[in-house]
């Protein structure tokens, strides 16, 4: 009985002197640690969590990626591809803490996966390849968590491959990726002779025994033979903590040499501050160090209650609202994933910021403002689902069987309504028509698409007013592939798709405006409107928005809609090609209103001409997506594979060594990378590779813009 009132008063000491936690919960706050595996395309992310869900009793078997039969890859797709596609979750445990883990993607086609995990982590695990350092969508994924805040570790993985540089990828993500990285661990050899890993705090040689996979740990002090490089690393571990940390630095002037229980608080305060990134290393796949992870996952990383409160607003005033764990405080939670089950139906994936969620309960779903009430809650473990009874504030798991749900909704309490900020999605840049092969397939497609979409908000379905044909746009040929896969195995529709095609926009260069006086009969009724706006070019990469001036205040709601309406349907349609339109501000400044013939139709078609009157006035443009693109070569092959980017209206960025490779960072078009991995190997031998991410939208060249104009 002593110690439930023990770990009651802690808890509240924890809170502040208020019992912010339920009783039932089986974790304090304290003990719950929400986090991500990021990284790079192949730099074991998903051998990481293998490994995690391992040593901490949540399987009993290793999966391999390569084997096809990793945990967390559970999608037939990921399993035949050997790459995560999709992002899993799961709970496991560590030293009674409760770790929910969620494994992102790395194929940039993919990204959206590792926004949305992002938008709902306390923390995150960096995965860095030892030989790779840090890759293009190492940088992608690392600065999404910048613009989230999510405080970090880093684990350099594969330390026992040949070209292993483990004090060359920390040099690294200080420059290209900014961090304060900061060693906790440097590795006792690399390569062949990479023995185990040298804990700086407690200097001691850590080593992991191959007979039971790494299970066994061996500590023992450190052999001579680095014992002058541990030092010199404890020693600048210990003078970048006291700089940021004043009961690190009093420790530190009191005696050179700070305990390390000091020194581990001192860390985590700084990694919580973002102020530091504790590194370590090791080798996935040879079960070395990733026990010390998830140590550092317990040590270093956030609590919720570490982290600032969720932010967003009253559906209804506008003002800002902050929500903090509290297990009873007003319900707060954030739907960042939606699938479909063929037993449960529709499974919302959330993130519980305050309150408590049970079975039964209604929420309020101020998007839509209705209720909706929750009849299943499940704790995840990648495909598989533990029905459970209630969720609790700082907690991740799944919602079954709600409706009219989409990515990026909130469920909140009626009486204390707040809508939490949405998901920043990214543009699609490639997309493909889409065909049923028979009539009776019609149908099935169209629940088909639909379901994708509320999947995958990447993924946008949109039809071709003058062909009637089905466009599916997504983020790259691989992410086509894969929705065109999933409708033939899940879905069961026999589809015929085009050629994956550049996704081409318009915008505007210029400021422009139109007004415009629809007054036709119609059905034999007159119907009457006018409407007067103007367009302006936005910052790139800010989308698109509208604003309905005050002028129009006067106008029925239903009216207003509709304006809304017509210039959403002007924005996906364009002017110059039938692309989608972005980058551009658009502002109804004015109108008229006749009450005895205008409607909703007439205030639609109005808008819709307008719109389209004042774009061919801004000066309107075709933009395509550029790729930032990066080509390891041999240093004999980098003139062939220069020539070859300068064909194809590549611009150079940087050239630099990397050991015996020449890396060569470029921005080429999207369209002229269609079977490029086939070029690079034919002018290299094959010795030559290269990745790509999304980079940034720019206006097309004019021989392109005639093309265009031409199709």
């Amino acid at each position: 009985m002593g110690n439930v009132v023990e770990y009651t008063v802690n808890r509240q000491i924890q809170s502040g002197g208020v019992n912010r936690e339920d009783p039932a919960r089986t974790r304090p706050l304290e003990q719950v640690r929400n986090i991500g595996i990021i990284a790079h395309i192949d730099a074991g992310k998903t051998t990481v969590s293998e490994r995690i869900l391992f040593y901490a009793g949540r399987v009993h078997r290793m999966g391999e990626v390569h084997d096809g039969t990793a945990t967390m890859d559970w999608m037939v797709q990921e399993k035949e591809r050997g790459i995560t596609i999709t992002s899993a979750a799961t709970t496991c445990f560590w030293r009674d803490y409760q770790i929910n883990l969620i494994d992102t993607p790395g194929h940039v086609d993919f990204t959206i996966e590792v926004e949305r995990s992002l938008r709902v982590l306390d923390g995150v695990v960096g995965v860095f390849c030892a030989v790779g350092g840090v890759q293009p969508q190492s940088e992608t994924v690392w600065h999404q968590a910048d613009r989230y805040q999510v405080p970090r570790i880093a684990f350099v993985n594969k330390m026992d491959r040949l070209g292993a540089n483990f004090e060359g990828v920390v040099a690294e993500m200080r420059s290209r990726l900014g961090a304060c990285a900061v060693p906790v661990q440097i590795p006792a050899g690399q390569e062949d002779a990479f023995r185990g890993v040298i804990d700086l705090l407690e200097m001691r040689l850590r080593s992991f025994s191959d007979q039971d996979k790494g299970m066994t740990v061996s500590d023992e002090p450190v052999p001579s033979e680095w014992a002058a490089q541990a030092e010199k690393a404890r020693a600048y571990l210990v003078e970048q903590v006291a700089e940021k940390d004043e009961t690190v630095l009093e420790s530190y002037l009191n005696r050179v040499d700070v305990p390390a229980g000091v020194l581990r608080t001192g860390i985590r305060r700084l990694t919580v501050k973002h102020q530091m990134v504790p590194v370590l290393c090791g080798s996935a796949l040879h079960n070395q160090g990733v026990q010390c992870v998830l140590d550092a996952v317990v040590d270093y990383l956030p609590s919720p209650l570490d982290v600032t409160p969720a932010r967003g607003v009253h559906p209804k005033t506008g003002e800002a609202v902050e929500r903090s764990a509290d297990d009873n405080g007003p319900l707060a939670a954030l739907a960042f994933k939606l699938a479909t089950d063929p037993f449960v139906g529709s499974v919302c994936y959330v993130r519980v910021y305050s309150g408590k969620i049970r079975k039964g309960q209604n929420v309020f779903n101020p998007r839509t403002r209705k209720r909706d009430r929750v009849m299943r809650i499940f704790q995840l473990h990648a495909d598989d689902r533990v029905e459970v009874d209630a969720l609790y504030s700082g907690e991740i798991g799944a919602f079954g069987g709600l409706k009219q749900v989409t990515t990026g909704d909130t469920f909140c309490a009626e009486n204390s309504p707040v809508e939490l900020n949405r998901l920043q999605l990214p543009e699609p840049v490639m997309f493909m028509a889409v065909e049923p092969r028979t009539r009776a397939d019609r149908d099935k497609l169209a629940a088909a698409l639909q379901a994708l979409s509320v999947e995958d908000p990447t993924c946008t379905i949109r039809t071709d007013t003058e062909t009637g044909q089905t466009i599916l746009s997504g983020m790259g040929e691989l992410h086509l592939e894969i929705l065109k896969d999933r409708l033939i195995r899940e879905f069961g529709v026999e589809a015929v798709t085009g050629n994956p095609m550049v996704a081409y926009y318009e915008t505007v260069t210029a400021p422009g405006s139109a007004e415009h006086r629809f007054d036709r009969d119609l059905g034999g009724k007159r119907q009457v409107a006018h409407v007067v706006l103007n367009v302006a070019p936005a910052r790139r990469g800010a989308g698109n928005s509208i604003t309905l001036g005050s002028g129009l205040n006067q106008l029925p709601v239903d009216c207003r809609e509709a304006i809304e309406s017509g210039l959403q349907d002007g924005i996906l349609t364009g002017v110059l090609a039938r692309y989608p339109m972005t980058d551009l501000d658009v502002c109804v400044t004015g109108g008229s209103y006749d009450p005895d013939y205008s409607t909703p139709v007439a205030f639609r078609t109005a808008a819709i001409m307008a719109f389209r009157d004042s774009v061919v006035a801004a000066q309107p443009e075709f933009l395509e997506p550029l790729m930032a693109v990066e080509i390891l070569t041999p240093e004999e092959h980098m003139g062939e594979v220069l020539g070859d980017l300068n064909s194809r209206r590549g611009k150079v960025r940087e050239l630099k060594s990397k050991g015996d490779v020449r890396v060569i960072r470029a921005s080429v078009p999207l369209a002229q990378l269609v079977g490029y991995a086939t070029a690079v190997r034919s002018v290299s031998r094959g010795r030559a590779s290269y990745t790509m991410e999304p980079e940034q939208f720019e206006i097309v060249p004019k021989t392109i813009r005639e093309h265009l104009l031409n199709r």
